[in-house]
Parts: C-alpha cells; structure tokens; sequence
C-alpha cells in the first residue's frame, strides 16, 4: 500500500472531528454535479458518478445529501456547466511525484494557487505527463485488518470482482478496475466486510521513503494543496511508516 492510502485512512478516523467538514462535503457535492452532468444520473451506467458516490459515502456524507447534488446537475442551483477539470504535476520534497486534480471555473486563479502552494514548500510544478507515467488509476478499498480476516476479505473481493488484495500494517487494501469500484465495495458490505474508504486513486508504481522530517514537509505541503477550494485530489508516491504517520497527524 502506498503511504497516501494509509494517510487517507488515519484522515477518515479524525474525520468526524474535522473542523473542515464542511468543505470536505462541498467537494464532494461538486464531484458528484460535474460527474452526474456529463454522464448522467444513473450511477449504474455512469462509473464516474458511482465512484464520487462510493468516496461520498465513505466519509458518511448523508444519503440526503448526495440525492440534492444529483439532482441539483439537472435541475438548476450548482452550475456544472461552470466547471472544468485540470491536473498539475510536480515533485515535492525528497523528490516525491505529486498529481493535483481540481474541479475549477477560473483555471488562472487556481494554478496561481496551486504553484504557490509548492514554492511556499521549495518544490516545483512540472508539465503535464512529467510523473504521470509513475501512476496507474485504480480504485482502492480500506477495510480495518483487525476487523475481518484475510480469508474473508479475498473471498469476498474476489466474488465481487476485485483485481488483488494485500496488507499493509492495519489495512487490508483492495484494488479495483476504476470501472469495477462500486461493485466491488457494495459486494464486500453485502458479505459484511466493514470498509474505511473507497475512492479512486492514482496508485504509484514506486514509493519513496521517507523519514519524519521529510513526512513532515511532505504532509503539509498536501494538507495545504487540499485546503484549496479548487482541489478534488492530491496523489503522491510517498512511503511512510504508519507509526510515524500518526505521529505528524497527532
């Protein structure tokens, strides 16, 4: 598993408490318009829409909730139609890849932002595809490895067609084609398989390690690129030990 995922995973146990909720909903909420706008309502025939549902969910973004913002790409209030995706590439401290996907209506306003956000950490923007080739678009599962066994978790991945499961210290990780999410985390909560999260991602094809001091930088640095209000997602190719992972979040 990469580090980001487990830093997604101890982000989902403080995120009750997280005074940024709010936004965190509004971003979701946005991802679920533009998906539902383009591919239409019916997640069942639109992948894009079922994975921002499936990543809504696994922050317990209320059922209401998602309704309104389906609804709301049909029917007026939110304009999709103002929002374009962009990504921006880069490397941040240590040398580790970093992509940035956001959701944005003045792309001049949110790569100034953006780029800020890596100087303010001595790390520097790069051009499209310069570390996209080091990721594959996968769909990725949490489940809690001290809350279901090995035996079940691949038995039931598998039946609902899961690509590979594997174990990093306290989560097994399911990985899924980008199209196959949905299916895949609604097959392991019909086994009864509790699930932390379930989004898709961009998993790298190499780590970096790196100690505390250079988690510590690294971190922040993503901790503020996903403070911008623009930005969906913040994926990264570093490796940290879980222990010190909490350590910086404490």
């Amino acid at each position: 598993m990469s580090g980001h995922s487990k830093w997604s995973t101890i982000k989902h146990k403080k995120g009750a408490e997280d005074k940024r909720r709010g936004q965190l909903f509004t971003k979701l909420s946005r991802a679920i318009i533009v998906a539902a706008k383009e591919g239409g309502p019916d997640p069942d025939a639109n992948a894009t829409l079922a994975a921002a549902i499936a990543k809504a969910r696994s922050y317990s973004m209320p059922k209401d909730n998602i309704e309104r913002a389906i609804a709301r790409a049909t029917g007026g209030g939110e304009n999709a139609d103002a929002f374009e995706a962009v990504t921006y590439e880069g490397y941040g401290p240590e040398g580790v890849a970093i992509i940035v996907e956001a959701l944005t209506d003045n792309r001049n306003r949110t790569a100034a932002d953006v780029r800020s956000m890596f100087t303010r950490s001595n790390s520097s923007l790069g051009t499209p595809g310069s570390v996209a080739w080091q990721f594959e678009r996968k769909g990725v599962i949490l489940v809690p490895a001290d809350e279901a066994s090995e035996d079940d978790v691949v038995l039931a991945a598998a039946d609902a067609g899961a690509e590979d499961v594997g174990q990093d210290e306290s989560s097994w990780q399911v990985t899924t084609a980008p199209t196959d999410l949905a299916a895949v985390r609604d097959g392991l909560e019909a086994a009864g398989i509790p699930i932390t999260s379930a989004e898709l991602t961009m998993v790298p094809k190499t780590t970096v390690e790196l100690d505390e001091s250079g988690a510590r930088q690294l971190l922040r640095l993503i901790d503020s690129l996903e403070d911008l209000d623009d930005v969906q997602e913040v994926h990264a190719n570093f490796d940290i030990p879980e222990a010190v992972l909490e350590a910086v979040a404490g």
